[in-house]
């Protein structure tokens, strides 16, 4: 009877812990003094995402206490998202430089944007 109330307790908090996820497609803006540049649409499935555009590369999704999406664009790009903002329709993110000087990458931000989901 142990293990069952066991079992059945850690397959209930599992299912609360459901993870939220990118989905769907997006247009990007990127700010660019004061302005908002519409540049593609992103199309979010799971832990991958693609540009319409061809010949960019698809990148992964990475889900933790902040969403980062590697290999946004170039190689060095990184995208981050604060977790919360995932479930609306205006997602802000922003842009850091892998080969940046600083200690942490993800402290320095070399622009940003937003994502708008489309319906």
């Amino acid at each position: 009877m142990k293990y069952f109330t066991l079992i059945l307790t850690l397959l209930s908090i599992n299912l609360v812990q459901k993870t939220e996820k990118l989905t769907g497609r997006y247009n990007y803006l990127i700010e660019d003094n004061n302005s908002y540049f519409q540049k593609d649409k992103i199309t979010f499935n799971d832990s991958v995402f693609a540009f319409d555009n061809k010949y960019l590369p698809k990148g992964k999704i990475s889900y933790g206490n902040v969403i980062l999406l590697d290999n946004f664009i170039n190689t060095d790009l990184i995208i981050s998202i604060p977790k919360e903002q995932i479930k609306k329709d205006t997602i802000p993110f922003y842009m850091h430089d892998k080969q940046s000087s600083a200690a942490n990458y993800l402290d320095e931000v070399v622009g940003k944007g937003i994502l708008i989901r489309i319906k």
